[in-house]
């Protein structure tokens, strides 16, 4: 399969068998991963590999502290609500998963326990918390360089029939990430990835998103037609 092809077939997974994936599996996804661009070749990047009771636990405290109404933390200012037409594909991908899912717009128990399956990272049985130093603030270079290295993880990944979702949700409480991961107060969490085998008989792993043509965002300079 070439490149293209390749890039294209990959889909989120959003629901995952119960079968732990071997730490040498982890490792080859990372090792093929890291060789993603990095900015002057600083691999400004940490990875933290979660499985077992720490994810268990990273998952409690995720649903109590939301169930509870506490404020999402996070360790970097965020932009929490999009618009325009960031926010329309956000919808369409929503409608398409509700739709498979049989949620109804009214259905609120079962809408409260989709989010809910967001912050427990999909019950995945492997995390990658990827974070950077704090100590590189402002750190728009750094958070490049992780998304970079979260494209090579969900594709090497993916090559080995491994599912993976890159999770906002699962970090929103990041006190909760830090303390059951481990992670020293001097880094900052960006992001995690929810990694696994996929079930294909969850119905939320047959949706694929779409792509905008490129028209649509690409303006070429100089070029001949």
């Amino acid at each position: 399969m070439n490149f293209t092809e390749f890039a294209k077939s990959r889909k989120s997974a959003r629901g995952f068998l119960d079968k732990p994936i071997p730490k040498t599996v982890v490792d080859e996804i990372i090792a093929a991963a890291k060789w993603a661009p990095s900015s002057y070749n600083t691999q400004t990047w940490r990875v933290h590999a979660v499985t077992g009771e720490p994810l268990d636990k990273i998952r409690a405290g995720n649903t109590e502290n939301t169930l509870a109404g506490k404020p999402h933390v996070r360790d970097f200012p965020y932009k929490e609500d999009y618009e325009g037409i960031h926010r329309q594909r956000q919808i369409d991908v929503a409608i398409q998963l509700f739709e498979v899912m049989g949620i109804g717009r009214e259905d609120k128990e079962k809408r409260t326990d989709w989010m809910l399956r967001g912050f427990r990272q999909f019950d995945a049985p492997v995390s990658l918390v990827l974070t950077y130093d704090k100590a590189l603030e402002p750190a728009a270079i750094s958070q490049f360089s992780l998304g970079s290295l979260a494209y090579g993880i969900v594709l090497a990944a993916w090559e080995r029939g491994i599912g993976c979702v890159i999770n906002g949700q699962g970090i929103m409480q990041s006190d909760v990430v830090h303390k059951h991961a481990n992670i020293p107060d001097d880094e900052a969490i960006m992001i995690c990835i929810a990694m696994g085998y996929p079930d294909d008989s969850f119905e939320a792993n047959q949706v694929r998103s779409t792509r905008a043509n490129n028209e649509d965002f690409v303006t070429y300079v100089g070029f001949d037609d």
